[in-house]
């Protein structure tokens, strides 16, 4: 593990977020969510489903048209399948290993809107655990959910503030931009992820590749811009 000295100004942190990001998580996490939603009688197929992919379903279930008892019943039925599988059956994205060895002179922290339980099995189950400093994400019943809540916690436990310090997130949805400026984190996407067309446009940067993710991150230019 690297960094484990916390919230000294002189070293850069980015946060990175799991799903779309790190991992290619979409058809494990559709595939269990159609299934949990025919329990209650509802018909999507997972390619309908690609949009959750990345909010909590607390938020996004309810905008299909669900009852908040309904989003409980589906969550406990996608948690009952999902969490069994999720450490051995999600794949890194192609080149991943390597980005992170070239991003070791940074401090580097997960920031997920999964349940932070569920993506610390699932980061030690693809072996990256060693690159990261704290793998954060959310707690329902501390009533941590959000892309927003998970940045601030993880600022919180690493002892940043972005005001003084230097801190990027890197991810794929809206959710994470939006989730980091609310702290003053400014975000670089990326473009393998789950974000539709224009959906990125509140980023500072947006990546091709984990190459040009890598070239970005270690560019001084990237971190001087502030919010």
């Amino acid at each position: 593990m690297r960094h484990t000295g916390l919230g000294s100004a002189d070293v850069r942190t980015a946060l990175l977020d799991l799903d779309g990001t790190l991992v290619d998580s979409a058809a494990l996490i559709t595939g269990h969510l159609s299934a949990a939603l025919a329990t209650i009688g509802v018909t999507r197929s997972p390619r309908e489903l690609l949009p959750l992919v990345g909010p909590p379903f607390e938020i996004a279930l309810p905008a299909l048209g669900l009852t908040a008892e309904q989003t409980v019943e589906v969550i406990d039925a996608y948690r009952a399948t999902y969490d069994a599988v999720a450490a051995t059956e999600t794949p890194l994205y192609p080149g991943i290993p390597a980005l992170l060895d070239r991003l070791g002179g940074l401090r580097l922290a997960v920031a997920t809107s999964k349940p932070e339980r569920v993506a610390r099995r699932i980061v030690d189950g693809v072996g990256i655990t060693g690159h990261f400093v704290l793998v954060g994400g959310a707690d329902q019943p501390a009533g941590r959910l959000g892309k927003a809540a998970v940045v601030g916690s993880v600022l919180q436990r690493l002892g940043l503030d972005p005001a003084r310090e230097q801190v990027l997130m890197v991810g794929d949805r809206h959710h994470d931009v939006d989730g980091a400026a609310a702290h003053g984190v400014r975000t670089v996407g990326v473009a393998w992820g789950y974000a539709q067309p224009g959906e990125l446009t509140g980023a500072l940067k947006v990546a091709s590749d984990v190459d040009e993710l890598a070239d970005l991150l270690i560019d001084d230019a990237v971190w001087a811009v502030r919010t």
